[in-house]
């Protein structure tokens, strides 16, 4: 099963967060499939692939809760 989650970059204190395509089987900081995009809560800049965001979920990856909250204030979902 593929997911949408967060990778966490950047260095002490200041963190900067990838979002992934990613099997549930590795780890957080593991192997990815894709990089669809990235997200800075600090600056609160977010980059987001839609085309690839909405062709995995097209082929049924599930987000995370955070990577679902970013994706809607995108406008990807509209609950």
């Amino acid at each position: 099963m593929v997911k949408l989650r967060l990778k966490r970059c950047g260095r002490k204190q200041r963190a900067v967060y990838r979002i992934l395509a990613i099997d549930v089987r590795y780890r957080r900081e593991g192997r990815d499939l894709s990089k669809v995009g990235f997200y800075d809560p600090i600056t609160n800049q977010t980059f987001l692939n839609l085309s690839a965001i909405l062709d995995f979920l097209k082929k049924g990856a599930q987000p995370t809760r955070t990577a679902h909250d970013i994706s809607k204030k995108a406008g990807i979902f509209t609950e």
